[in-house]
């Protein structure tokens, strides 16, 4: 990986206004993406399999204290189909993900996962937060693949005042979990929000540094959303810091960190996420695609559940059916010049 920044060049990239230099950025980026991963561009099917979370992180839908909220948990059948669905699609991953939802019992995810690897031939990933290690053990065993659990932030006051502890469980370290994950085989996963109230610019280039030591397979990076019933949606959370200190929650901004985590950590697989669709519908993903970014994940989720699964509100392609949403991601990627990605398409190491 020679591309790495320091921390004073990444926090001035962060705070860089000036267009042409951004396209250089850019252009960078773009430039590394395709030597390290090439052109094509990943799609991993994500099935949204439970609503519930016994948490209360202060920017989240899903928050155990959110009682407005119809919860539900999809079937074994449901989750199976909607994988098989998404192996016809040619999709060669798919992502099981739900709030940390302990009513999910680690033997029953993992036939789940037996179900997929023997009935399909996707790769599986999860994302199901702070889970026991003997869950990780049990699924990794099962045939999981990999694994995503975003850090979200790498300054740890700000981390905890966000995301209170388990009530009924021990603190947890999210990079002592992410280095568990490594030593049982997953590929592992993780990311950040961008624009969390109280995060500075330094945090932010703290957190970009971290992936790069952390030497991560994959990488979310997308805006703070926070959904209206929550302290953060309402305001009555926060962190505050001196004029000028505060990251925004932009479409730039993300657009700025997918290049730098690209430029960080060049053979990643990183998404253009939902969010940044959600900022910016008519082009926020093909935007992430040209500045970094190799992956997307289109929603296989049933949608009798898929407007159900609120972290934030207004989630882009809330209403398609996985069969549109696969039409128009098609479309979109060959409009930039970009090709689909076949097979599993895992970390290419070299």
């Amino acid at each position: 990986m020679t591309e790495t920044l320091t921390h004073s060049e990444l926090v001035q990239w962060l705070r860089e206004e000036n267009p042409s230099r951004l396209e250089g950025l850019f252009g960078w980026a773009d430039a590394v993406r395709k030597e390290h991963v090439g052109d094509a561009v990943h799609l991993r099917g994500l099935i949204e399999i439970s609503n519930y979370c016994s948490r209360q992180c202060g920017y989240c839908g899903l928050r155990a204290g959110n009682k407005d909220l119809e919860r539900y948990r999809m079937t074994a059948d449901e989750i199976v189909d909607c994988a098989k669905e998404a192996a016809a699609y040619g999709y060669g991953t798919v992502v099981l993900q739900a709030g940390e939802d302990y009513g999910i019992e680690g033997e029953w995810l993992a036939d789940v996962v037996r179900r997929i690897k023997t009935e399909t031939p996707l790769a599986v990933t999860l994302s199901m937060g702070e889970r026991l290690d003997e869950d990780l053990v049990r699924w990794r065993e099962a045939g999981a693949d990999r694994y995503l659990l975003r850090f979200e932030t790498s300054d740890i006051k700000l981390f905890q005042l966000i995301h209170p502890p388990h009530p009924a469980r021990p603190p947890e370290d999210r990079l002592a979990i992410l280095a568990r994950l490594r030593e049982l085989g997953y590929e592992v996963g993780s990311g950040v929000m961008i624009g969390i109230p109280g995060q500075s610019y330094g945090s932010l280039a703290n957190d970009l540094e971290l992936f790069h030591t952390l030497d991560l397979d994959m990488i979310g990076v997308g805006p703070y959303i926070s959904h209206p019933d929550t302290p953060l949606g309402d305001g009555s959370w926060g962190r505050p810091l001196a004029p000028g200190e505060q990251v925004p929650n932009t479409e730039a901004m993300t657009y700025k960190v997918v290049a730098l985590t690209r430029l960080m950590c060049p053979q990643a697989n990183i998404p253009s996420t939902t969010a940044l669709a959600t900022l910016n519908v008519a082009s926020g993903r093909e935007q992430g695609l040209q500045r970094g970014a190799n992956v997307i994940m289109p929603n296989m989720t049933p949608p009798k559940y898929r407007a159900l699964y609120q972290i934030y509100p207004a989630k882009a392609c809330i209403s398609e059916t996985s069969g549109e949403c696969r039409v128009c991601l098609q479309g979109r990627i060959q409009s930039i010049g970009r090709e689909v990605g076949t097979g599993p398409g895992g970390r290419a190491r070299g």
